[in-house]
Formats: structure tokens, C-alpha cells, sequence
């Protein structure tokens, strides 16, 4: 993947691209991407991949003038105009996959095909989403991974948790990312998108990892329940990261779209 710069309204854009294809837009997560990100490197083998970096995230700079969903929301639209692109592949992953569906509600007539991975945005007051916020860095593998041991590895590199230079680099890393992600998901990530679902008339497909501990998999009948159409599909022995632990399976539930 080839890091490239976009120029928008309000910042500078960092983003990613590679592959050939179809066009399609990743939108990642509260906790970010890189370049070696397995999901990138699977959805380039069929698509040609813009994974733009959101405010705060990458080399993106922060932008106070982003205050609450609908900036964010509609920031994300000028970066996929500033692209060049005209419909291209939605695709967003839970903090990514809020962003995506809000994109496909307000302007439902410029998204045809979606994919929600794991997304944020909806709220069941019987299935709870813990407050990542809280989180310390050596319970997050059990949120996020089937396998939280081999998360663990994945996470820090080899480093142990409380290794100094994992937690130094983390926490870090962690401030920044978590001032832009506070401001759609902080204290709960419900910010009215349940009542504008009905708008998107995408072809969707949603994806959910079985062993989601970080946004339950109930959630995935609640989205494809709201959304004319969409079909779920689970992944087995995968987490909320299973475009981590199994990105072959999330590629070909986005094909189902893509055609």
C-alpha cells in the first residue's frame, strides 16, 4: 500500500492505496490501521483500495472544526469526492463501519453497495457495549480477539502488555486517537442512527466475528433487521477484529456486494 496525501475543506487527508479493480473505501476503526494491515493487503488481491486516515489517526492531523458524527460524517464524503471516486465499495470497520452506514443514510442515492464490519452505532440496553475507554491495554485482546493470547502477540509485536516500550508508544498513540474516537463513541456510541437506517438503500452485507466481546454479535441481526435487504453474515472462531483473524472470510462477504 502507497501512502498518499488528499487535500479537503478542512485538513489535509493521509490515506492509503493499492491493488486494481474496483474502487472501494475502508474505513478502519477506533484503533486505527497501518499500511500491513492484513484486510488491506486481501481486499488490494481484488479491489483498488483508498483506506483514508481519520483526524487524529496516522499522519492525519487533528481538526477541532470536526465536532460530532455529522462532521465526521460529512468529512469522510468530501475525502471520497476529493478522491475522484463517484460510488465506490463502502466499506467500514466498527468505528469505520458507524461512519459508513451514516454516510449511506444522509446521501443514500450516491452509495449503492455497503459493507458494515462489527459496526458501532447502534445501542441494546439489554446487550451493553463496554466502555473502551476504560479499558487498560491487557484486557483489550479478550474484547477483541477469538484467540485473546495470540491477540495479545499480534497487538504489541512480541512486546509483553506491560512491556515500558509497548505502553510508552500505546499510550501515546492511544491520547491522540482516542480525542478524534471520544467524540462519536464517547460514553455510549448511539448518536440517532438507528432512526436513520430505513434511508439507506444500499446493496449491504454486514459482517460479524462470532466471538465479539467488544460489540456482541446481537447487534448484527439488529442492523440487518434495520437496513431493507442486508444480509448477515458470522464469522466463526473470529472477535472484533476478524478483519485481523480471518480477512479471507470478510473479502468474500464484500464480493457479495461488489457483483
Amino acid at each position: 500500500m502507497e501512502t498518499k496525501t488528499v487535500a479537503t475543506r478542512h485538513a489535509p487527508v493521509r490515506y492509503l492505496e493499492g491493488g486494481s479493480g474496483e474502487p472501494l473505501v475502508f474505513l478502519h476503526g477506533a484503533g486505527g490501521m497501518t499500511a500491513g494491515d492484513p484486510i488491506l493487503a486481501a481486499l488490494a488481491e481484488r479491489f483498488r483500495v483508498f483506506a483514508p486516515f481519520l483526524p487524529g489517526y496516522g499522519e492525519t492531523e487533528e481538526c477541532g472544526e470536526l465536532r460530532d458524527m455529522l462532521d465526521f460524517t460529512l468529512h469522510t464524503a468530501d475525502v471520497v469526492e476529493a478522491l475522484g471516486l463517484r460510488d465506490p465499495i463502502l466499506v467500514g470497520h466498527s468505528m469505520g463501519g458507524m461512519i459508513a452506514a451514516e454516510m449511506a443514510a444522509l446521501a443514500p442515492n450516491d452509495v449503492s453497495r455497503l459493507a458494515l464490519i462489527a459496526p458501532a452505532g447502534l445501542w441494546l440496553d439489554d446487550h451493553p457495549i463496554p466502555d473502551m475507554f476504560t479499558l487498560l491495554p491487557y484486557e483489550l485482546p479478550a474484547y477483541l480477539f477469538h484467540d485473546p493470547e495470540a491477540g495479545a502477540k499480534l497487538m504489541t509485536s512480541g512486546l509483553k502488555l506491560d512491556d515500558p516500550e509497548f505502553l510508552k508508544a500505546y499510550l501515546v498513540r492511544n491520547a491522540r486517537q482516542l480525542g478524534m474516537a471520544g467524540k462519536v463513541l464517547f460514553p455510549i456510541p448511539e448518536r440517532g442512527l438507528a432512526g436513520r437506517l430505513y434511508r439507506v438503500k444500499a446493496r449491504t452485507v454486514i459482517v460479524w466475528g462470532e466471538s465479539d466481546k467488544m460489540i456482541p454479535p446481537v447487534y448484527g441481526p439488529a442492523f440487518a433487521k434495520a437496513i431493507a435487504g442486508a444480509r448477515l453474515v458470522t464469522v466463526p472462531e473470529a472477535g472484533h477484529l476478524v478483519i485481523v483473524e480471518n480477512p479471507a472470510a470478510v473479502v468474500e462477504a464484500i464480493e457479495s456486494v461488489a457483483r
